[in-house]
Order: structure tokens, then sequence, then C-alpha cells
């Protein structure tokens, strides 16, 4: 695509295809090229196991699939070969090709002073241990390892055990790689050797490319964005990667471009694609990639966006756990949602419209959203627990 200018609502529309929304969700339930399709178009899923309705990576394939198969979907991330975990954005799976491209990040991992760790007495004998057992032993996980006190946990602490924050540590520098989830979610650590293909451990990328790479893959996902957002996408930082994209650009990859409204330059990737429409509708989650970066949601959408599961509840604007709603191109709703497994029902404990936004045709399009999402669920009911217009609307849709 070459454009030198781009209207707000083209950028918009170019962005949801790049990140899959230009496609309708399946007819029939997804498989393995579904889940690759997904993985290979965002680059990454953002890992996140708060419960309150479902896990991250489990919401965001469901935004673009609809209903499928959670088991298989698990099994594909963690058998297939073709994905692994790294920290990518945050904690992330990522296409296995990916794992070379992130050796820097390995490297330059460092304990924090704030990890117990780095306090300990006979840490690097410790650390040799863990790591030791893991190979002769094979797969393990931090219950595996001999236990060890550490620091007395505080009130409001994410609370990790020494063996734990060993296992951590190895993997983050790359001596150890994830080989599974188990269905509490728990990790299990495995030597790279017994989880990575040897030709993709035997991968040697130059000093620049691997963060070039990085670079063009968030720049394929985003469509259209600015220095900063694609800084954000892998988590580096604008300075460095500046000189890069000036290469890019130089080498017609991305095409540098004016948005309306945008104060910033933005920069089109040359495969991305322009929709005459975005159709259908779609709860995302908290952190899927099209508003993770709070400041492209306010200057993509006019949508801003605060996740305040850690503001205190009578200083909350919007509620818990809130997704936003997407209809066509535009975020029209927030919904505060938790799945109550013990009562099988879903919970509606708040929804608000967007400005501008045609009451009637959302909340007709966010009750086939929660009906489907309910489905998904294996739940029984949908349970509307707040009291606004729009609120009581939802509920008597529901009931009909």
């Amino acid at each position: 695509m070459r454009r030198s200018n781009l209207s707000i609502a083209e950028a918009r529309r170019i962005a949801l295809a790049a990140q899959g929304f230009d496609r309708p969700r399946p007819s029939t339930p997804s498989d393995t090229r579904h889940y690759r399709r997904v993985l290979q178009t965002l680059a990454l899923l953002q890992l996140d196991y708060v419960n309150v309705l479902m896990p991250v990576h489990f919401l965001i394939p469901w935004s673009r699939l609809g209903a499928y198969y959670r088991g298989q979907f698990a099994d594909y991330l963690y058998t297939s070969g073709e994905c692994t975990e790294q920290w990518a954005h945050e904690a992330s799976i990522v296409p296995i090709s990916a794992w070379p491209l992130l050796e820097h990040r390995r490297r330059a991992h460092a304990l924090r002073n704030t990890n117990p760790l780095r306090h300990m007495r006979n840490r690097t004998a410790y650390l040799d241990a863990a790591l030791r057992q893991v190979a002769e032993q094979g797969p393990c996980m931090a219950d595996d390892l001999p236990p060890v006190a550490g620091p007395r946990r505080k009130p409001g602490d994410w609370h990790l055990s020494i063996p734990r924050r060993a296992l951590e540590y190895h993997f983050a520098n790359g001596s150890l790689a994830v080989a599974d989830r188990l269905p509490g979610f728990q990790r299990v650590y495995d030597i790279p050797e017994r989880v990575i293909p040897v030709e993709i451990l035997a991968t040697r990328i130059g000093e620049c490319d691997p963060k070039r790479e990085l670079l063009r893959r968030a720049a394929a996902a985003l469509g259209v964005a600015t220095l900063r957002d694609l800084a954000d996408y892998f988590r580096s930082t604008a300075r460095e990667l500046a000189p890069l994209l000036a290469d890019l650009v130089a080498a017609g990859e991305v095409i540098e471009v004016l948005v309306e409204g945008w104060e910033q330059t933005a920069y089109l990737h040359r495969d991305s694609r322009l929709p005459r429409q975005i159709g259908g509708e779609s709860l995302l989650s908290p952190f899927d990639p099209v508003v993770w970066f709070r400041p492209r949601a306010l200057r993509l959408f006019d949508f801003l966006y605060r996740i305040e599961i850690y503001v205190p509840a009578a200083q909350r604007k919007w509620g818990y756990y809130v997704l936003p709603f997407r209809m066509g191109e535009r975020i029209v709703a927030r919904v505060d949602l938790k799945a109550d497994r013990q009562n099988r029902s879903l919970l509606v404990r708040a929804v608000h419209e967007e400005k501008d936004v045609d009451q009637g045709a959302c909340v007709a399009a966010l009750t086939r959203e929660l009906s489907a999402l309910r489905t998904w669920l294996e739940l029984d009911r949908i349970s509307v627990t707040a009291r606004n217009s729009i609120a009581c609307r939802l509920a008597a849709a529901l009931r009909d």
C-alpha cells in the first residue's frame, strides 16, 4: 500500500485488519491452522493468568475466532513445537522462530535488587544445583526442588518461593525453557535442548538484526503505528529503534504517513490492508494488542482505557475487570465481566457505552457476543447486576 495521508477511520481499519479483524470468525470449530494464523498475525500472545473471566491468552484468540477448544489450543501452544514462552511484550507465547531473536534479551537479564535471590547466601551454588537437577532428572516444577526459606510474605505481595525464583531466573537467561503448563497454570521447566528444535538453537543472528526483525514483526502486527507504538510491542525503546526504523523506511518496508489527528509521524507497513469496512463485534481482553498500549488506544479509537484491578473499589470508575467491546471499526462500550463458576453464571457487573454510540445497536451486538461467550465458557445464564440505562436494556434483551 502506498499512501502519504490517512484519515483516522482508515487508520483504524488498517490497524484492525493487521490484527486479523478483517476476517469473519470461522463458521466451524477452529483447529491448528487457525491457532497458527492468530499467533503469526499477532507475533505474540501475552500471558496473564488472572482468572476473573478467562486467562488472557485464551481470550485473545476468542476475540478473533469465537468458540474453539481450549484444550486443543493449549496442546498447540505446548506440544506442537511451533511455539515457546519467552519474555517478549511481557511474559508471552511467541512463534518458535522468535527464540533466537530474543537472545539479546536473555543475555541481558540480571537479578533485580528486590529479588531475594540477590541477597541469598550460597546463591551461585543453589542456582547451579537447580539447573543440574533439571538437566539430570528431567522436566520439573518449583515444588520438585529442595525448599529454601525465603522472606516472609507481606500483605498484597505476589509471592514467589525461592525455588520458583531460581527456575524463573534460569528461564529468563535462557538456561531453561518452559516445556509445559499444567491445568493449574504451573510452569514445567526443562533444558532448552529438550524443548527447542536443534536448528532453532543453532541459529545465530547479527547484533542489530534481531531487533530489526522484531521491529518488522511489530510493524506488520500493528499495520500503522508511531515509533512509540512500535517500540512498545516488544518492549524496546524508541531511541534504540529509531535508526532501525529509518533503515526500514529507506528499504521501503514501511512508509512514513500522516494520520488525521496524530501529532507524531506514523509508519505504514507496506503489506498492510485497507478494507472498505470492518465487520462483526468482539469483546477484547484488557491485554489485547489492539488496546494494550493505552496512548495508542486513545489516539486510534478515542478510547481512554485504564484497567482498575489494582484500584481500590471505592475509586473505580468502570469496574474490576473491564473488557472493551468492539463493534465494526469502533470501540463502543466497556463491560465489567466475571465468570461465576460456582453458580454457573456470567456476571455483567457494569456496562457503559462510549460517546456518540447508537445504544440500541450496541445492546443488540453485545447481547450476541455475551450469549456466545456464555456458551463457550459452559455457563448456564447471564446475570446483569448493573442498573444504568444501557444495563437495563441489555438485561431486557437477554431475557427475550
